[in-house]
Parts: C-alpha cells; sequence; structure tokens
C-alpha cells in the first residue's frame, strides 16, 4: 500500500515537472522576440523586453534631468541642453545580434534557471556636445558667480566704495565632472568647482575704467594726470597737450621762489605764499615773481621761472606775462613748446602761461620726494637751493587750500589734499596730492567746456 502511494505521488511530480516545462517552454516560445535573459544595454537589464520598451528604458535612465550644483544653489538640467545624445539605435542593433542564442536547449535553460551563462551587456554609446556643454555651464556660473567688486566712485555725492571679496566657477575644471554624471543612471549631480576671490585692493587700473567711464559721459574736454607716489605708477588722458596755466603755475611759483631765497622766508613773506596759496591772490604770486628775479620786476621774475622750469625738463610749463600783466611789445608773450606744437589737437589755451597735466603732476611727485628727504629731480637739479623742509612747506602751505569742488570734491574730510586751483570762464584746473592712509597720489584735473576745443 505505502509503496503504491509512493508510486503515485512521483507519477504526480513527474507529471508537474512535465507540466512546468512544458508551460515555460511556451513562455520561452513566446518571449523568442524579447531580450534575452542577463542581456543589459549601457548598464541597463532589458531582459524581458522588446525593443520599443529597451528604447523607452534607456531614454528614461539617461535622459533624467541631472542636478548641478553651485554652492547650494542646484540647478535641475535636461542633459539635451549640455549637448548629451544616445545612439539608441546603434546600441539595440547590437544588442538584436546577441538575441538568437547559439542554440534552443541553451537558451532555453537560461531561461527556465533565470540567469544567463554568458551575459551580455552591449556598452553605452553616447556623445556628448562640447560647445553646449560649455555654454550651459558658462550660462550657470554667469548667473549665479558673484565676481569681487573692486574699489568703486560712486558719482553721485563723489564718495567712495570699498571692494568686496566674491567668487567665480572655473568652468575648465568644472566641464569634466558634468560630462561625468551624464554617463551615470544613478548619481546624477555634479558640484561646480567654485574659486573664492578675495576684495580687489585699490589700484590705478581700476581707476582708469572710472575715469574713462565719466570722460565719456562728459561733453567737453579734460585732462588727467595721477601719479601713485608709492609705486611711480602713472595714469594719464590727454595729460601731454598744453593747457592754460592759470593759478596752478603758483606751485612751480613756490618751488622757485624757495630755490631763490638763501635764508628761511621771514613773516612776510611766509604770508605772500599764504595768500598765494589759500586765497589764489595774484598779486602775491607777482611779489613772489620779484623775489625770483632778485629785484621788483614781475617780467624778469617770469623769466627766471620760465627756464627753470627748462633745466628741469619741464618744457611745456611757461611763463612769458606775468599775472594780470600787459603784453609788452619788446618781449614776447608766449613761447612754443612742443605741447602747444602738436598738430591734431588744440584747445586753444592761454598764450601767456601755460603747463601740461603731466608736467605739473610730475612736478608734485618731486616736491614729495624732496620733502621726504629722498632725494629725485629737485634735489638733484637744486643742489643746496631747495631742502625737504622747505618742500615739506610747500605741501603744507597747500594743504591749507580749502577749496572743494575739484579734486578735493568727495575726499573724506580726515584724508589731507595739497593742492591748488585755478579757473577762468572755461576752463578748470586742480593740481595736487592725497595724503591718504593706504597710499599717496599726485593728481592733475583740468576740465574745459564751452567750445575752446579745436581738434586739428
Amino acid at each position: 500500500m505505502l509503496r503504491a502511494i509512493r508510486r503515485f505521488l512521483l507519477t504526480l511530480l513527474l507529471i508537474a515537472a512535465v507540466l512546468f516545462l512544458l508551460f515555460q517552454a511556451f513562455l520561452y516560445y513566446r518571449s523568442l522576440d524579447k531580450y534575452p535573459t542577463g542581456m543589459a544595454v549601457a548598464g541597463i537589464p532589458v531582459a524581458g523586453l522588446v525593443r520599443n520598451e529597451a528604447a523607452e528604458r534607456l531614454i528614461e535612465q539617461y535622459m533624467a534631468p541631472v542636478y548641478i550644483f553651485h554652492q547650494d544653489e542646484r540647478v535641475q538640467v535636461d542633459p539635451r541642453e549640455l549637448g548629451f545624445m544616445l545612439d539608441v539605435d546603434a546600441m539595440l542593433s547590437e544588442a538584436d545580434s546577441h538575441k538568437e542564442p547559439e542554440s534552443l536547449f541553451e537558451g532555453y535553460a537560461e531561461f527556465v534557471i533565470g540567469r544567463s551563462l554568458a551575459p551580455v551587456d552591449i556598452p553605452l554609446r553616447a556623445t556628448v556636445d562640447e560647445v553646449a556643454l560649455r555654454q550651459r555651464v558658462q550660462t550657470i556660473a554667469d548667473f549665479l558667480d558673484q565676481p569681487a567688486v573692486g574699489p568703486q566712485l560712486l558719482v553721485e555725492g563723489g564718495a567712495g566704495q570699498e571692494g568686496r571679496p566674491g567668487f567665480i566657477t572655473d568652468v575648465e575644471a568644472s566641464l569634466p565632472l558634468v560630462e561625468a554624471v551624464l554617463y551615470e543612471t544613478e548619481q546624477r549631480e555634479a558640484h561646480l568647482v567654485i574659486e573664492e576671490q578675495p576684495a580687489p585692493e585699490r589700484n590705478l587700473e581700476m581707476l582708469r575704467g572710472v575715469i574713462q567711464n565719466l570722460l565719456d559721459s562728459f561733453d567737453g574736454f579734460s585732462s588727467v594726470f595721477i601719479m601713485d607716489l608709492e609705486t611711480g605708477e602713472e595714469l594719464s588722458f590727454n595729460a601731454d597737450v598744453a593747457l592754460s596755466g592759470l593759478s596752478v603755475l603758483k606751485i612751480p611759483i613756490f618751488v622757485e621762489a624757495y630755490a631763490a631765497m638763501d635764508q628761511p622766508p621771514d613773516a612776510f613773506v611766509e604770508s605772500l605764499f599764504y595768500e598765494t596759496a589759500v586765497k589764489s591772490s595774484n598779486y602775491t604770486a607777482n611779489q613772489l615773481l620779484h623775489i625770483i628775479a632778485g629785484q621788483d620786476n614781475t617780467y624778469l621774475g617770469a623769466d627766471v621761472f620760465t627756464q627753470r622750469m627748462r633745466d628741469l625738463g619741464l618744457v611745456n610749463t611757461f611763463m612769458a606775462v606775468p599775472y594780470d600783466a600787459p603784453d609788452v611789445a619788446t618781449r614776447p608773450n608766449t613761447y612754443v613748446t612742443p605741447a602747444n606744437s602738436r598738430t591734431d589737437i588744440n584747445v586753444l589755451p592761454d598764450i601767456s602761461r601755460q603747463t601740461t597735466a603731466e608736467e605739473i603732476g610730475t612736478l608734485l611727485s618731486w616736491i614729495y620726494y624732496c620733502a621726504k628727504g629722498t632725494g629725485g629731480a629737485l634735489m638733484a637739479a637744486l643742489p643746496g637751493k631747495i631742502t625737504p623742509q622747505e618742500c615739506q612747506a610747500i605741501i603744507d602751505v597747500l594743504e591749507l587750500n580749502v577749496e572743494g569742488n575739484l579734486i578735493r570734491y568727495g575726499v573724506p574730510e580726515d584724508v589731507l589734499v595739497s593742492h591748488k586751483h585755478g579757473w577762468n570762464f572755461t576752463d578748470h584746473s586742480d593740481a595736487g596730492s592725497s595724503f591718504r592712509p593706504t597710499g599717496l597720489c599726485a593728481v592733475y584735473l583740468h576740465v574745459q567746456t564751452g567750445q575752446r576745443l579745436a581738434l586739428v
């Protein structure tokens, strides 16, 4: 009895196994148009899928958005925007060539056990448009970067604004990181390489752009010369154009007056310096020309002054006629210089008294170096005739000039500016040295309005 039961159960088991294998054979037959067990394309399992389904799965995986992080900002990007393209047809065509098993029995066996004896993974075939990739990354960088900003001049009010630090994207270093995630199916995040930028320090090149923007919006003519007294760097705009000397020439008059004196100035002479520097008196300036001449002759003083400027190499600076004095038929009322001989530009300066922004700015630097006792052109050209104390006296008396509508405009109250201004109906000039905590500079500014500018 027990033997019969065992035989019956064994028969049932065999019948069930045969039925199972037959059913699996039926399913296997129906799956012959699908990708076989163990088949993967670009790392994506496609077993049991027909071609269209496999294509959809590939596109779903590789064309899913990627996320680009710019510091804490996350940007979702379609791979197509990065120039990423899948060659789905090529990959599936290769997969189709592996669809037929070497034998039906082997394929059937793999189907039944659910495992491939020789798995096939078709490699990923895709391309990236490097131009599109770069453009998209650059766009993100342009939108989210905050480059360091240098010191700026706030035109409204004339105040200055310090620079601030910032950060920018290293696009070249970021490109391979972004491209790499396009070939991933799980890790779809890329972090851009961000570089910190310290706040730029003040320098003349930054100032160049500020000044150029102002000049571009100005209808008249401007001449500007700036020298950093610590580095010797220069910045100039039309600085070699002949200009009306105006009261700015009183600065070199001070130099030559000190050179002409054999002893320190008395109270009267000091009052001449003060009245000339602070109240811009032409009368006292002519009194200083008497000291330069060694006699009460302003015309001779003007001649000595002009020759001294030539000796110093300031060949465009002259005074042919003293302040408020008439022309004299027996003497020249002007001089020919390289600056006023230019044929390309003529601002119609006063023919009697002229200079250039570069020459007065250079003279200011010499006065500063002389005051510091570091030598320079003045002490070399006037040995024993001018001392550091006298150069410092020139700086000190010019600091008392409180006129603030030109180079003093917008300068903080605690910053010293030693300067001399001058103007007429159309010309406005100011020349001086600024002594700020972060550096020193010599400045000459000349602006001209109206119709006096003549381009030849």
